[in-house]
This record gives structure tokens, sequence and C-alpha cells, in this order.
């Protein structure tokens, strides 16, 4: 298991300042060196070769003591992820080691105004120029993206290449969506920092642009027609999966908070804990952490499997942490009152993080239509 427990430590005293000025470089730098960014790659590539479970654990261990430090081993593992299992061997042996190593810090570049659950619709175009591609188009919302040095767009091919370039480049005839690896140092890339809003504060987002950046078509993954379905769809699964994992970090740290401050706030002369409401809130606080752990359990189990069943697991379990992550954090900040409020306090941050997490990596309503039609099917 990776050793974080100087990111941990860095976070219980610096997590309000990273909330408000975002993850420091520096950081970054060391969570690389820990092995946060290679856990779960194959040891050939520099990674720590974590399984499913292992990878859970950690992603539950960094949600506990920050958001942010969590949402970083989720956006550059979805690109790694999506590398390792779609990429070629060539792209696999040039790309993996940079990005386990920490050379490289990745954002995976999807979401759009007019795409957000509906990715298919995205407007970002890649347009064959003899044996490369034009990368037009607006990425919204992409965490870590002031820090990235390459993005995994989304986009489709299409667009008006140069006439007087030649041929179009070999591979494109299928059109449809696809996925690319985009550096951020080519010309015509822009990065503009995000206004985070509600929460994700330290997760440095940002808007980036891209004007016309010609890739190599080498550095496509996955063939045209395969961008959504395969290699996002990977990426996507494997922060669903992270997610829920976080997520359990998360409220486990603000019923860790409430209970507390339940046993040592002394009101009317009774210490909090004994009054029995506030006994029944964090009782309902730990059975909803621990049923969504023992989903997230679930998921890395069937995972490990290699089962079928792994996808529609991990869509529960995030379904399941990221609802207790709300539920437990809102009751945490009603059990410490002013204290769950105060700006600086961890419980008021993660309360802000929870929303966020219900929305990212796949909509609570989305997910609960996933989950439906995996009933109807098991009921015919």
């Amino acid at each position: 298991m990776i050793a974080v427990d100087d990111l941990v430590r860095a976070a219980a005293v610096d997590g309000a300042r990273w909330d408000r000025d975002g993850l420091p470089d520096a950081m970054v730098e060391r969570a690389a060196r820990a092995g946060v960014l290679g856990a779960d790659r194959p040891v050939a590539f520099g990674g720590a070769g974590c399984d499913a479970r292992e990878l859970g654990e950690l992603a539950a261990t960094l949600g506990h003591a920050c958001t942010s430090l969590r949402s970083l081993l989720t956006v550059h593992g979805m690109v790694a992820a999506a590398v390792d299992r779609w990429g070629t061997a060539a792209q696999r042996g040039e790309w993996l080691p940079r990005l386990t190593s920490g050379e490289l810090i990745a954002a995976l570049a999807a979401t759009e105004a007019g795409a957000g659950t509906e990715l298919s619709a995205v407007a970002t175009t890649f347009a064959p120029d003899g044996q490369d591609y034009l990368v037009t188009g607006t990425k919204l919302w992409v965490t870590f993206g002031q820090r990235a040095d390459v993005y995994l767009v989304l986009g489709k091919v299409g667009g008006s290449p140069d006439p007087a370039s030649g041929p179009t480049a070999p591979g494109s005839a299928p059109g449809g969506l696809c996925a690319a690896l985009v550096d951020r140092r080519r010309p015509g890339v822009a990065v503009e920092p995000a206004d985070s809003g509600l929460g994700l504060r330290g997760a440095r987002l940002a808007t980036i642009r891209f004007d016309r950046v010609r890739i190599p078509a080498t550095q496509l993954i996955a063939p045209p027609g395969f961008g959504l379905s395969h290699v996002i769809g990977t990426a996507l699964d494997h922060g669903r999966y992270t997610v829920a994992w976080g997520c359990v970090g998360l409220a486990r740290a603000c019923l860790d908070d409430a209970a507390a401050h339940a046993a040592t706030r002394v009101q009317g002369g009774t210490v909090l804990a004994e009054h029995q409401l506030i006994r029944a809130t964090l009782g309902r606080g730990w059975a909803d952490v621990e049923g969504a752990r023992a989903l997230c359990e679930r998921a890395g189990d069937a995972r490990i499997a290699g089962s079928p069943a792994a996808l529609i697991a991990t869509i529960t379990a995030k379904y399941a942490a990221a609802a207790a992550a709300a539920t437990v954090s809102e009751r945490a900040v009603q059990v410490l009152g002013a204290a769950g409020c105060a700006p600086d306090g961890r419980v008021g941050r993660f309360y802000r993080d929870a929303k966020v997490m219900q929305i990212i990596e796949g909509a609570q309503e989305v997910a609960e239509v996933a989950m439906g039609e995996h009933v109807v099917r098991g009921a015919r």
C-alpha cells in the first residue's frame, strides 16, 4: 500500500488554504513522489501495481484528508487508465512512464457548454490535415486544468482543414467521436482559470480553449468512433470508482469530526453526545458510511475478478457513496453548529464538496436510470 501519511499531515495543516488558493504545485509533486499518480498502473511502466481494493483504500484515505488531493488521484488516474487500456504498445511505452512518475500531469477535457451528461453532443472537432489533426473547441470545468501538462480531449472528426495541406489522415474515414492526447504547450492551447463555485475549490479547475491545435495522428487513443464508448468510457468508469471511495473517506471524516465535537461540547449542562437525538444522528451517519463502504468493497472485488458485474457495481457504489457523503456532511454541519460553518473548518468544506460529488462522473439521476435498467434486465 502506498504511504501517504505525509500528505495527510499536510492536509490537516493546509487544507483550508488549499481550498482557498488551490492545491500548490509542491503538493502535486509530493503526491507524485509518494506514488499516488501511478498507484494502479503496471509496475513495468513505473506504477505501483495496486489492485482495485488497494486503489480504493488510497482514495478513501485521501478523501478523508482533502478532496483536492483525492481529485488529483482521480483525474490523473482517469487519463492513465484510458491510455493503458486503449493505447497502442507504442503509446503506452511513450506516455505511461511519464504519467506514473508525475513527469506529466494529465487532465480529462470532455465537458462543454452543450455537452455535460450527454457527452456525445460535444462540438469540439478533430479536422484531418495530412498526417495530423487540427483540434478546435472549448472545454469547461477541467479538473486540475490549470496545472496539467497534457489533456485527454473528446471530440468528433470533422471541421475544415486547410485545402492545400494534402490528403486526410489515415484512419479518419470512419468518423465519429474520438479522443486524443493534446499537449498543453502546443500553439493554440489557451488555459483560463475557472471559478470552481460551490466545491472542489482546491482542484484548480480551468476552461481550456483549442484553436486549430495541431497534433499528430499518433496521439489519437483508439480509432475514431471509439472515443466516447471506449476511451472516455474507461476514464469515467475509473473516475466513478475512485470518487466512490473518496466519498466514503469524506463521509467518515465528517462523522469523525461530528462525534468528536459531540463528545466534548457541553450544552445546557449536558454533553451533546448524551442527547438521544445526537446519538441517533451519529448512528444514522455510521450506517450510511458502512453501507457505502460495503458497496465500494463489492465493486472492488468485482473489478479484481474481471466480472461483467463490475460496471453496475461501480455505478451503484458511486451513487450510494456520494449520497452518503452529502447526507452525513449535512448532519455533521448541524451537529457542529457554528463551528461547522466556519470558513476554515473541514466539515464545511466537505459539505460543499459532497454536493459536487453527486454531480460529477455520472449524475445521481443518470445512475438511477442505469440501476433501474439493471433491475429490469434481471427480472426478465
